[in-house]
């Protein structure tokens, strides 16, 4: 182990409890520069430890909820085995078509759990008998102040879809065991891999 203090070792009897930072990163300014109703866009000017000042920018989005959903192959009338419900859509913004897990935004009243579930619905066509939450957390911490929910649904059952008007997408399943690998391959995305990871961890797939 070294011995530069500035390096320290981990203590996970502390977690999720962290010390608090020596300096107190003192916010000199927040100025928000744009909304789009999607998101709004503005930067802190914050104080540094050497006593400089930096801008640090920022986009803050609604919570979201992504969501892994198992069914039994019978019930995706593809054979035998457990399969994972996928969607299939093109992504505007990286000008990619891409293979998620179903995801959505987190509603005012919600739970991660109900946001899923609805989603899920919503996107899939298929209700959950049992929803759960495996993990929330922080994304993209260096530019985003956004919240991401890991929901676990099982016992689905065929109901009727309900895509919003920006929702052009197709159901797709795959075998539980090859999940990862599917997810893996490009474009890959952020949430489903750490979907399918987290759920993988807890023993859910």
């Amino acid at each position: 182990m070294t011995d530069d203090p500035t390096i320290r070792r981990f203590d996970p009897d502390s977690h999720p409890v962290r010390e608090p930072a020596e300096f107190d990163w003192p916010v000199l300014e927040s100025a928000v520069e744009y909304e789009t109703g999607w998101y709004t866009g503005g930067y802190d000017r914050v104080g540094q430890p050497d006593g400089s000042e930096k801008r640090y920018y920022w986009a803050d989005l609604p919570a979201a909820a992504v969501v892994v959903a198992v069914a039994p192959g019978h019930v995706v009338g593809d054979g035998d085995g457990d399969h994972l419900v996928m969607v299939d859509q093109y992504r505007p913004t990286i000008q990619e078509q891409c293979l998620e897990l179903p995801a959505g935004i987190v509603e005012d009243g919600e739970s991660y759990t109900d946001a899923g579930r609805r989603e899920l619905r919503e996107e899939t066509g298929f209700d959950a008998a049992g929803v759960s939450l495996i993990e929330e957390f922080w994304c993209s911490t260096g530019v985003l102040r956004h919240r991401r929910g890991i929901v676990f649904a099982e016992g689905l059952e065929p109901v009727d879809a309900d895509l919003d008007d920006n929702e052009f997408l197709s159901v797709t399943t795959v075998p539980v065991d090859e999940a990862l690998e599917v997810a893996r391959q490009e474009p890959s995305n952020d949430a489903t891999i750490e979907g399918i990871l987290l759920a993988q961890a807890d023993d859910l797939l």
